[in-house]
């Protein structure tokens, strides 16, 4: 499905595009425009559309914006060079895919990427930074409170419902191979193995059919279809999709990374969970979902080990007609950094981090101002994706990614590459009566470090049907537990704590160094463990520590 971008930018006013992360690709392309200023400026627009949506075809037409100042005209240029010379090069790369039906598909993945570039561009040239005087809180009627919903028993609506887990992730930055939700999380259980559980106890207790459905990337999809096949005699029906490849750009050029379809795979990058509305609807899995009945979509991150299905949200979905709900729960200091819902104009929105100018940013943090947090447990109607995909009318904002990438030569310097990203939590501007609910905060429970893994692992939780429930006696929100540099990968954390010491009581635990806790370790209070450079600190087994701080060497041999 292409979405064919609007022909020509919105003429820049005041903001300069010479500048920022186009700066030396537009000195390349100012030399273009010095030499194509008399060139039939159609045929520069008519080379940056995809061969089969060229104006002539009857498919597309193309609009001018009549401007005579000139450095609009040098924008423009500019912006259309860059536009012509991508899809070019996008061509190119299709051009080198023999076999039809993979051709096919490749072109429809370029041309959604060539879409999303051709916004970029544009929104680059118009110099579209958010208007920070036009955002405010959310007004009352954008977020409902969790707590004011019906306690539903119904499960009438569980037949209308299918849950999916975003599952592209690698589990490298926690020191594993492969997907992250196979990294066993409890009780010998995975990610992946606590949410199949959780769906088969929903289908076995209420005697319905809620489909699971994984959308993986070209990095964890080979390794997820092998590991899901253990779940084949299990009482749940799995589906499964990939996420978009996109081409890398190389940030001195802006053109893509990859020299050919079959490039290796540091040149393409998966573009963001908000690629999933494309990518579910091309897949064929949207079509199938809606054949079978399925009306609303419950999508959360593979690691948050709180995202489970709810009822209560499910027949407030139902009852309210939304469209899409976003779950939000209350900002806290280990927050700050998250997306959080506002209002714009009237209409409810996501504003990231990323998205907020350098000097708004520490209002941007505040609790105050604004004090929910985007869980990214979304709910979504299934007819209202379809039709927002079909009429082209998703335009969530765009998110640079600056990153490096090695050289193809030994010896060479990191090439320098941009990846164009979107949220999935973006799209809450697009659907009609889409909201907000005020969660507790049990439901967003991610694993992200090693740190949460300790707390997801200790005496604090209880396994229930796959679901962690939080101990009744613990009297407050979970503490706050920040592990160094030496527990970083999931092996030196396991080596360093092989026995999660109880918790219970604890409000917080800092450790750092090279620091080893023994079995049967208790922690309550605030405990701060600190082996500086060179020494070590180990633990005594049974040991009570409770609002201590341990530093220095410590060190036990056994005899």
């Amino acid at each position: 499905l292409f979405h064919p971008p609007s022909l020509l930018p919105v003429p820049l006013t005041s903001t300069s595009t010479s500048e920022g992360i186009l700066t030396s690709s537009l000195r390349d392309i100012h030399h273009s425009f010095i030499n194509t200023q008399t060139a039939d400026m159609a045929s520069v627009i008519k080379d940056a559309l995809p061969s089969r949506l060229k104006p002539g075809n009857g498919e597309a037409e193309g609009r001018h914006h009549g401007k005579s100042q000139s450095h609009v005209a040098f924008e423009n240029t500019s912006t259309s060079v860059a536009a012509s010379q991508m899809r070019n090069a996008l061509n190119n790369l299709a051009d080198g895919v023999t076999d039809p039906k993979e051709k096919k598909r490749f072109e429809t993945e370029m041309d959604n990427f060539f879409a999303l570039f051709r916004r970029y561009l544009n929104d680059k040239a118009k110099g579209n930074e958010i208007d920070w005087n036009r955002i405010a809180p959310p007004k009352p009627e954008q977020v409902v409170d969790y707590n004011s919903l019906g306690n539903s028993e119904s499960v009438e609506f569980l037949n209308k419902l299918a849950v999916l887990k975003l599952n592209g992730g690698l589990g490298t930055s926690m020191g594993c191979v492969g997907p992250k939700s196979v990294i066993e999380v409890r009780e010998g259980m995975s990610f992946l193995d606590l949410s199949v559980r959780q769906i088969e106890y929903l289908n076995r207790t209420y005697d319905v059919n809620v489909p699971f459905v994984l959308m993986n990337s070209f990095n964890t999809d080979s390794d997820t279809a092998s590991i899901i096949k253990k779940y084949e005699g299990h009482n749940i029906d799995i589906m499964t999709f990939n996420q978009s490849r996109y081409p890398r750009i190389l940030k001195d050029s802006l053109l893509p990374a990859p020299k050919s379809a079959g490039s290796k795979i540091a040149d393409w990058y998966p573009p963001g969970h908000g690629d999933v509305f494309e990518s579910l609807y091309n897949s064929g899995i949207l079509d199938k979902l809606l054949e079978r009945g399925v009306e609303i979509l419950f999508l959360s991150n593979a690691d948050n080990l709180g995202a489970v299905v709810d009822l209560n949200i499910l027949q407030h979905m139902v009852e309210s007609k939304a469209e899409y709900i976003m779950e939000l729960t209350d900002k806290t200091k280990a927050d700050v950094k998250g997306g959080t819902i506002i209002d714009y104009e009237g209409q409810a929105r996501l504003l990231e981090i990323a998205q907020v100018p350098k000097q708004y940013v520490n209002e941007f943090k505040s609790i105050k101002k604004f004090k929910y947090f985007n869980t990214n447990n979304i709910w979504m109607n299934l007819r209202a994706v379809k039709r927002v995909v079909e009429n082209n009318e998703l335009a969530m904002e765009i998110i640079p990614n600056g990153k490096s990438i090695p050289a193809d030569n030994k010896g060479e310097a990191d090439v320098s590459i941009i990846q164009l990203e979107t949220a999935v939590g973006a799209a809450i501007k697009h659907f009609h009566n889409a909201h907000g609910v005020n969660v507790p905060r049990r439901r967003f429970l991610p694993v992200k470090t090693c740190s949460d893994l300790m707390l997801v692992k200790s005496d604090l939780y209880t396994l229930k049907h796959g679901q962690l429930v939080m101990d009744p006696n613990r009297f407050g929100p979970a503490p706050l537990i920040k592990l160094g540099g030496d527990f970083k990968k999931v092996s030196n954390f396991q080596s360093r704590i092989p026995s999660i010491p109880k918790i219970l009581e604890l409000d917080h635990l800092t450790i750092t160094g090279a620091v080893n806790l023994g079995r049967g370790v208790v922690l309550k209070g605030t405990v701060i463990i600190v082996a500086t450079e060179g020494s070590t600190i180990d633990i005594p087994p049974g040991s009570v520590l409770e609002n201590v701080v341990v530093q220095g060497s410590l060190r036990l041999l056994e005899h």
